[in-house]
């Protein structure tokens, strides 16, 4: 591997997952985040913009991506071809698990790349090398176009030529390339603190797909911030699939104890955890089935969405300190706040007071802007990033951050700018509500907003009394045209946040 080489990443949270991400940014490398469940031709659009050199997946992946893509469709999983993300650009492959069908000829193993090399004399970089010789067949030879050394490192389309790379290379701002073989030595690979280490996509359309750029610098000074906010030790349990929690527990000198996918209250129970993450929605779900948590359960941080006041204060009866961390892409962590502060906030979600560190702008419409060294470096393609535009509407009070809502949710009736994050939580406080959402529909005539207020009933719900205590929660300018009670809100993505733009198509239907 080469310094700046791009190394897609289709690997689920466990043991394997974690060796192989820092192993490739320990390299010189930089992980390209891609859902292997993304539309084929969204991450086309992605692998174009990124052009990786490796692909590191399952081998249940190449499998489901090649021989049984058939099958895998008629099951709804649409999944790009692995073998070949990019047509017409070499690429090299390692993979986990058992050789299966779909795996590419020459592909390295990964229990074999990291067998010890205790018992012999060859270098471990060598060793590697050498298994990629038998893996091919061959002592040197050609693979997709592209000539391999005894190394195992593919140098070029043809031999003694560089791969031309694509719109953008990902190496680092000083264009260091790193070895060109194992005798340039090892301490050359990945000392440079502002290499790029990971592109995580967060958004954008196919034609212009939008990738965040964290460096080595920026992950570690978020890790850092992280191992600022709250206690943690050796002795200290944290059960997480999160690289931003994890890798903190090992560097404090905790264990880090990996999901095995099943129920998370038995897991946290049999690893005797201290620590564990949790999104606000999932929790709901776990904490109705299992009222209280382990013991030896200290903190429980929540993160990736707003937690609704019920959850949280089912969060705080099951035992441990429940934190909320407010955070983005481009920024890991912004804030944190107890449940109990946020519980005791009127008016608005309480994020906390910036982390030692962070930098904050508020814009004159509110919107909030972040800043510090954890800051991203850029995004992909665009110049260097010095704050980023967070989309949420804040105010402070004193030194505490409280959100209003998201800039794009904002909703404007009778000249009124309407901030709907002001009023959820008060409204889903309320008895017979689990859950608030307020929503605009625009009238195509006058371009003004009808405001309704979507809820989830719980029990006790009565229509009547919620619509007499919305003047002493909800602003008389701000006050919902319409109240519509629906079984379930519509979630998206991994985190199951609220998908507002299909409530607004729902409670449109009902209209």
């Amino acid at each position: 591997m080469r310094s700046g080489d791009g190394v897609l990443f289709a690997v689920r949270p466990g043991v394997d997952a974690v060796a192989l991400a820092l192993g490739a940014v320990a390299a010189g490398g930089t992980l390209v985040l891609a859902d292997p469940g993304l539309a084929p031709d969204v991450l086309a659009a992605r692998m174009a913009a990124t052009r990786p050199t490796w692909v590191v997946s399952e081998s249940m992946l190449y499998t489901l991506s090649g021989p049984l893509r058939g099958l895998a469709r008629r099951r709804g999983l649409l999944l790009p071809d692995l073998a070949n993300p990019l047509p017409g650009h070499p690429v090299r492959h390692l993979y986990t698990g058992p050789w299966l069908p779909g795996v590419p000829r020459g592909a390295l193993r990964l229990s074999r790349v990291l067998r010890s090399p205790g018992d012999s004399t060859v270098p471990a970089d060598r060793e590697a090398g050498r298994e990629a010789d038998r893996e091919t067949g061959r002592e040197a030879g050609r693979e997709d176009g592209r000539e391999v050394r005894r190394d195992g490192a593919a140098v070029g389309r043809e031999a003694g030529q560089e791969d031309p790379g694509g719109p953008e290379r990902l190496e680092d701002p000083k264009g260091s390339k790193g070895p060109e073989g194992p005798e340039a030595g090892r301490e050359a690979y990945g000392t440079n603190p502002d290499q790029p280490a990971a592109v995580i996509f967060t958004s954008g359309t196919t034609a212009r797909p939008r990738g965040v750029v964290h460096t080595r610098r920026s992950l570690a000074a978020g890790l850092e911030m992280f191992r600022s906010a709250f206690p943690l030790g050796p002795g200290d349990v944290v059960h997480t699939d999160q690289l931003m929690l994890g890798l903190p527990a090992l560097l404090a000198g905790a264990t880090w104890s990996l999901p095995g996918g099943g129920d998370l209250a038995a897991e946290l129970a049999a690893r005797r955890a201290t620590h564990t993450f949790a999104v606000p929605v999932h929790l709901d779900r776990l904490l109705r089935r299992t009222p209280r948590l382990p013991e030896t359960l200290r903190y429980l941080l929540l993160g990736a969405a707003p937690a609704p006041p019920g959850v949280l204060r089912r969060a705080i009866e099951a035992g441990p300190e429940v934190l909320s961390v407010y955070a983005m892409t481009e920024a890991l962590p912004i804030a944190i706040a107890s449940a109990e502060e946020k519980l005791a906030q009127a008016g608005g979600d309480l994020l906390g007071v910036p982390l030692p560190g962070v930098g904050v702008r508020i814009a004159e419409d509110g919107e909030l802007f972040v800043s510090g060294p954890h800051l991203a470096q850029r995004y992909l393609g665009e110049e260097p990033l010095r704050e980023v535009a967070t989309g949420d509407l804040v105010r402070l009070e004193g030194d505490r951050l409280v959100l209003l809502g998201r800039k794009k949710d904002m909703i404007l009736r009778d000249g009124v700018n309407i901030y709907p994050g002001l009023y959820e939580s008060g409204v889903a406080a309320l008895p017979g509500v689990a859950e608030a959402a307020i929503v605009g529909l625009p009238d195509p005539g006058t371009g003004d907003e009808e405001v309704v207020l979507a809820v989830v009933p719980a029990d006790g719900y009565d229509v009547n009394l919620l619509r007499r205590a919305l003047p002493g929660i909800v602003d008389a300018a701000a006050l919902p045209d319409r109240i519509e009670p629906l079984g379930a809100f519509p979630r998206s993505g991994r985190a199951d946040k609220l998908d507002r733009a299909a409530l607004r198509d729902l409670v449109t239907r009902r209209a």
